[in-house]
C-alpha cells in the first residue's frame, strides 16, 4: 500500500464548499503518479513509450463524508487485479485523525487501466516497469494461491461497485 498526503484546496471544492467528484478522481490520480515515482517509475517514463498507452477505462468515486477546504487527508492506494494487460487501483481517502476519529474512509475510488498500442488500440502486455510498481505497492492476495494476483477472466477484475443510495 502507498500513502499520499494531500490538503483539500478551494479549487477542489464546489459551491457547497465540499470536494467535487472530479477533484476526488484528480487527487487519486496525483497519488497514482506519486506512487509511480516512489517506485522508480515516473509517469514521464511511461509516456515516453511510443508503442504503449495505459488509459483509464473505468473510474468510480464515492463520498462517505464531506471533504472540505483545508482538510488534510491521506490517500491510501492499493493496486489490484494484475493481469498481463490490465490492472485496477483502489483508493481510500482518510481525513486527519483529529477530524475523523472513527478511522473510516471519507471517500473511496477505483480506476481500471488497460495497456494498449496507441496506433492499433489492441491490448498488449504491461511494461516491466509497471509490474515492478504493482508488486511494490500491492498487498498479497491470500486467495490467489501461488499463481496470479486476483482478477477474473470476465474483464471485471473482480471489482464490484459499492452499493448506491437506493441499493442495500
Amino acid at each position: 500500500m502507498f500513502c499520499y498526503n494531500r490538503t483539500i484546496y478551494l479549487r477542489d471544492t464546489d459551491a457547497a464548499g465540499v470536494a467535487y467528484f472530479a477533484s476526488l478522481l484528480s487527487i487519486c490520480h496525483e497519488a497514482y503518479e506519486a506512487s509511480l515515482a516512489a517506485a522508480g517509475t515516473p509517469l514521464s517514463n511511461l509516456l515516453n513509450y511510443a508503442s504503449t498507452a495505459i488509459p483509464i477505462v473505468h473510474a468510480e468515486a464515492r463520498f462517505l463524508q464531506p471533504l472540505s477546504c483545508g482538510d488534510r487527508c491521506a490517500v491510501r492506494l492499493r493496486p489490484q487485479g494484475w493481469q498481463a494487460h490490465r490492472f485496477a487501483v483502489a483508493y481510500e481517502l482518510y481525513l486527519n485523525p483529529k477530524n475523523s476519529p472513527t478511522g473510516k474512509p471519507a471517500a473511496t475510488a477505483r480506476t481500471q487501466h488497460y495497456c494498449i498500442h496507441p496506433a492499433t488500440r489492441q491490448r498488449q502486455p504491461l511494461p516491466e516497469s509497471l509490474q515492478f510498481w504493482y508488486h511494490r505497492w500491492a498487498e498479497p492476495d491470500p486467495d490467489a494461491g501461488s499463481g496470479g494476483s486476483g482478477g477474473s477472466d470476465d474483464g471485471s477484475l473482480g471489482l464490484e461497485a459499492p452499493p448506491g443510495p437506493d441499493m442495500p
